[in-house]
């Protein structure tokens, strides 16, 4: 357990003030299996994980001029899953643990309110979980698997805070709250539950598709989300721009083993009056962004933008119940200045001894835009899609156009219809 109560990191600060409604501030990750899976056994290897992960069994409580993070003696229980995708964690006066490990059949699904974790420390944890889980199913020595070896008090480092330098300049938050940007339109579910949208594709296939344009993989699939939502653009809406935001992973500038936030953000600016209805009048802009801002100074500037608001002696000493209103004004004014956002988790490695029991890796995060998670596991490559739109238009677009370039999806959705 963790012995003491701890800060938020600076990411997490607005969080908490921004969970209300659809935009619960929950992200879910899952990892499906080519086997049923044993509940008593996945419970006993997420009591193993807890050991590693301390400082995730924590509740949020209110102070006089900050949200921290305060021990919470509870053991957690997995739960067969049932809830709606990405539903409420957090409750104000609640202490509860925020996060809770799902199973379905032969899916282990891991959700987790933001202000723990971004996505790459929680599936941290999801993979050290999942490695424990076949570990003890399988009677495979754990020792003869170990791939991460950080320390707690590693994994429990607030990385902001240790590489944050006082700076002054415009950020890429800057222009997402000074912008007016093309907000995706549809039907808003009733009780503002999550739609999910999953479409499993050839990591080879797409590479190779990126190679036929020149260009990355990231750099394609942000080109395809938006050309699909272009697409689905009236005329009228054409003159406001299509502003996709790109979080980023800080690890890979600043070495850090921490599974609390750590991330930045890039921003994707696209004029659609450009767009020729082919993908080659779009690859050079997202192209163009990627390389002016994916560098260590752009993103550093970005990483201090976000401890800003802790360390202004002003804001500091402002009583949370003024600041949280303020907090959901900026974070207003940023939606109004995105369209979408895309988050490409990458590559998942693990322990070759286990590949053979592991089907694919699924990341969804709840927001009030649309928002795509990417993961590769192997050959699988997942586009996975959550909204509270009862419709999928842009996603079906995409998939359409990969489709075109011969590259199948294998789609699934939680929608009846």
């Amino acid at each position: 357990m963790a012995d003491k109560w701890y800060k938020l990191d600076n990411a997490a600060t607005m969080i908490p003030a921004t969970a209300h409604g659809a935009n619960t501030r929950v992200f879910r990750i899952s990892c499906t299996l080519h086997e049923e899976v044993n509940p008593e056994a996945l419970q006993t290897a997420l009591d193993m994980t807890c050991l590693e992960f301390p400082h995730l069994n924590v509740a949020l409580r209110k102070g006089l001029f900050w949200y921290y993070l305060d021990p919470v003696r509870k053991t957690p229980v997995v739960e067969e899953d049932h809830l709606p995708v990405c539903s409420a964690i957090y409750y104000p006066g609640r202490r509860n643990l925020l996060y809770r490990v799902l199973w379905y059949h032969n899916r282990i699904s891991l959700e987790m309110f933001h202000v723990l974790a971004d996505g790459t420390g929680a599936f941290s944890f999801l993979k050290k979980l999942v490695s424990n889980y076949l570990c003890l199913v399988h009677g495979i020595d754990p020792q003869s698997v170990v791939e991460d070896r950080s320390s707690a008090a590693q994994k429990d480092a607030d990385a902001f805070s240790h590489f944050y330098e006082k700076t002054s300049g415009n950020t890429q938050l800057d222009e997402i709250t000074t912008k007016r940007a093309y907000q995706v339109k549809g039907n808003a579910d009733e009780n503002l539950q999550m739609h999910v949208l999953e479409g499993i594709i050839s990591a080879k296939e797409f590479i190779a598709l990126s190679h036929r344009f020149g260009t990355t993989a990231g750099v394609l699939s942000g080109a395809l989300f938006i050309q699909s939502i272009v697409e689905q653009m009236s005329v009228a809406d054409r003159r406001l721009p299509v502003i996709i935001q790109v979080p980023v992973n800080l690890r890979q500038f600043f070495p850090s083993e921490t599974t609390r936030n750590f991330f930045g953000v890039i921003i994707v600016r696209y004029d659609p009056l450009m767009y020729d209805g082919t993908l080659e009048s779009i690859i050079p802009s997202v192209q163009e962004a990627f390389r002016k801002q994916l560098t260590q100074e752009n993103i550093g500037r970005t990483m201090n933008a976000y401890s800003a608001l802790e360390h202004n002696p002003l804001i500091s000493a402002v009583p949370l119940f003024l600041k949280d209103p303020v907090i959901r004004w900026y974070s207003s004014r940023a939606t109004g200045g995105q369209t979408a956002t895309v988050s490409n988790l990458g590559r998942i490695r693990m322990p070759q001894e286990l590949a053979g029991y592991i089907d694919y890796f699924t990341p969804l995060m709840s927001a009030r835009n649309l928002q795509i998670c990417i993961s590769t596991y192997e050959d699988r490559m997942v586009f996975g899609a959550v909204s509270c739109f009862t419709d999928h238009r842009v996603m079906h677009t995409l998939f359409r156009k990969l489709k075109d370039f011969g590259i199948k999806a294998v789609i699934a959705t939680n929608d009846f219809d």
